[in-house]
């Protein structure tokens, strides 16, 4: 593994268990293409690392993440329009963590919302606090689900369930995530690191291999269209970026006033 520390990012080896998190408290965690690019590095390199046997993935402070950081993508390149870079990280990050042998663990200590709600449901095993919510809110600026959410929450909690996050986003809390299907476990806040640790030990202490050979299957059964899915998530995220509608969900979101899209 490698020894650097990057920007934004808590790295954390705990024997078998590699443990990273999003370090950016002030801005609950949004997150910029340099940080995902890290994150997609450290789990890629994790996935070669055979001393490494679990990957736990969670967030400094109270969220786990906010998603994009708006402010920082619309200067990308110095554009008035963000680029390609931040959703090519994410997907980036998104294929990592479907595609390491190792099972991966999102620790959801608090909201996970756009791109880090797709992050979070890309891991294995999604254990969230039950203070925590799930919320896809990318149609209220303007724009699509990303991050490969379009193909892992249907695949999760079915068509009627993900049109509802995706339509009309609202944000679900943990012990209805629960319910729908969409993580694995929702526990009270204060009991998330020791549920986390259990689970991480008792994954840590399986047979490598078996554990590698059963992720692989079962994303080769729900998720074998997640190429395709990131494909036509880049290219309509891409057009959208272009649009006035965009522009004003972001104006809008600045300051907290209600937008008026036009279709255009």
């Amino acid at each position: 593994m490698t020894a650097r520390a990057p920007a934004d990012l808590a790295v954390r080896r705990e024997g078998p268990v590699l443990r990273l998190a999003f370090d950016r408290p002030a801005t609950l965690n949004a997150v910029t293409a340099p940080l995902l690019a890290d994150l997609a590095d450290l789990v890629e390199e994790a996935g070669a690392d055979g001393d490494v046997r679990v990957v736990v993935l969670t967030g400094t402070g109270r969220a786990f993440s906010s998603g994009a950081d708006l402010g920082a993508v619309a200067g990308e390149g110095g554009h008035p329009r963000p680029g390609p870079q931040t959703l090519i990280a994410a997907n980036r990050v998104v294929r990592a963590l479907t595609s390491v042998p190792q099972p991966v663990i999102a620790a959801v200590n608090g909201p996970a919302a756009g791109v880090g709600c797709s992050i979070a449901l890309a891991c294995d095993l999604v254990v969230a606090a039950d203070s925590a919510y799930f919320l896809l809110p990318f149609t209220n600026i303007g724009l699509m689900p990303d991050g490969g959410a379009s193909l892992v929450v249907p695949a999760a909690v079915g068509r009627a369930r993900a049109m509802e996050m995706a339509l009309v986003p609202e944000r679900i809390p943990a012990g209805q995530a629960r319910e729908w299907g969409l993580i694995h476990r929702a526990v009270p806040l204060a009991e998330l690191d020791a549920v986390v640790d259990a689970l991480a030990a008792r994954l840590a202490a399986g047979a490598p291999k078996a554990l590698a050979a059963t992720k692989r299957a079962v994303n080769a059964a729900t998720l074998h269209q997640l190429e395709a899915s990131l494909e036509r998530e880049h290219d309509g995220q891409l057009a959208l970026f272009e649009t006035a509608d965009f522009a004003e969900g972001v104006a809008a979101f600045a300051v907290k006033r209600a937008p008026h899209y036009v279709g255009s």
